[in-house]
């Protein structure tokens, strides 16, 4: 037999495969589904928020005209399969005083940005950390005193976005959080 027939007739029931299962509408996977790995028709899966905690919150350094912070989250994935954690959004108060805002990880924009997220499996926690230095302006004094004496008292609200690990099911998912220490 012709070599050339035998590698026309495999790309054509490759190419059929590939039709069928892109165009059956329906899910061959499920990606959340702790019953089994099929879904079942016409029922959505459903996806449960991460869990978000202040893991730590200190003071690495401080000087006369600056301050180093280390802020880190414990990420807690209930899910049957893996999440995609995109970013991390937090603002940190000093009782009534925004004294920062910060971002962990990057949502993809545009058509050539390279992504920034974490894989938070579902059978252990990921601790995020971000480093925040905050500079002496002299304009709120309470603040350093509270600050050299380490007797702060912070608040630390912001919101988490995920998806599935496929990225095909599920969409975007948002959890905020509130933590006071």
């Amino acid at each position: 037999m012709n070599p050339k027939i035998i590698v026309v007739i495999t790309i054509a029931a490759f190419a059929g495969v590939l039709w069928i299962v892109a165009f059956s509408g329906q899910s061959l996977l499920s990606d959340i589904s702790e019953e089994g790995i099929f879904s079942k028709p016409g029922i959505e899966a459903q996806i449960l928020p991460i869990e978000i905690e202040l893991h730590d919150l200190s003071i690495l350094e401080i000087r006369e005209r600056a301050v180093t912070l280390q802020i880190k989250f414990k990420v807690t994935n209930p899910n049957y399969k893996s999440v995609i954690l995109q970013f991390i959004k937090y603002e940190l108060f000093e009782q009534d005083l925004r004294v920062s805002a910060g971002t962990i990880g990057s949502r993809p924009e545009g058509f050539v940005a390279s992504s920034n997220y974490f894989v938070i499996l579902n059978d252990a926690p990921t601790i995020l950390s971000d480093k925040i230095t905050i500079k002496n302006t002299g304009n709120t004094p309470e603040f350093w005193s509270a600050l050299v004496n380490n007797t702060p008292e912070w608040t630390v609200k912001g919101e988490a976005f995920f998806n599935l690990s496929s990225m095909m099911k599920g969409g975007e998912n948002q959890v905020t959080f509130e933590f006071t220490k």
